[in-house]
């Protein structure tokens, strides 16, 4: 699964890698070292055939779901039959988004009681996108806009640590996620895939980041 990632890289840098409408408000783009479900966090999605980003909140309540508290079981979707789940077959095609990041944190349970916690990036540390889901629920005037984070089966980095890991797509393949024009499943799912392993590293981090109310740059000092 995916539970906890970080998004600290500038407006300008994930403007440059991504190549979004420079129309955002700057207060979306402050750093963020431990986001968590249930929070607001700016996704990219295509809009009139421009890249743009807009806020959302984690944890995907479907249009049709009759309670917004939905969203709490649906912070991610498995890869596998995605395309034939209710939850998730409508977004698939029609409104799919990249979840801007720059790492995230999933945690080694070696017994019942221990939980350590470890975090993951690329070698580079560039930015990336977390293949996502959106959709828009509405009843009585409100209006919620959420999202989910896709997952995979885990890469030879994550395995020893987690049996899941969240999908990072390949650079290349972002355009193809976000094009509107492209709503087939066996064009999709083949990029729901781990990403490579020698392209990411990974080391242990303080258990201050279990509690989502540390949301600090010490969440990412390695533990010794």
């Amino acid at each position: 699964m995916c539970g906890r990632f970080t998004k600290k890289s500038s407006k300008e840098d994930l403007r440059k890698r991504f190549g979004f409408n420079d129309t955002s408000e700057d207060t979306l783009f402050e750093p963020r070292y431990n986001i968590a479900p249930s929070q607001e966090q700016p996704v990219l999605i295509v809009s009139q055939d421009k890249r743009i980003v807009t806020m959302m909140k984690w944890g995907l309540v479907p249009h049709w779901s009759k309670d917004p508290k939905i969203g709490f079981k649906m912070i991610n979707a498995r890869s596998e039959g995605i395309h034939e789940k209710p939850s998730f077959k409508t977004p698939l095609r029609e409104r799919r988004c990249l979840v801007l990041a720059d790492g995230f944190y999933e945690w080694h349970k070696p017994d019942k009681k221990t939980k350590i916690p470890y975090y993951f990036k690329l070698k580079s540390n560039e930015p990336f996108a977390f293949a996502g889901l959106w959709d828009v629920w509405e009843k009585d005037g409100q209006t919620l806009k959420t999202f989910t984070i896709i997952t995979t089966t885990p890469n030879q980095l994550m395995e020893p640590i987690h049996g899941r890991m969240p999908v990072i797509l390949e650079e290349k393949d972002e355009a193809k996620w976000l094009d509107p024009e492209i709503r087939k499943p066996s064009d999709l799912i083949p990029l729901l895939k781990p990403y490579a392993s020698d392209e990411m590293e990974c080391f242990r981090v303080s258990t201050i980041v279990n509690s989502p109310k540390n949301d600090v740059p010490e969440c990412l000092i390695p533990a010794s």
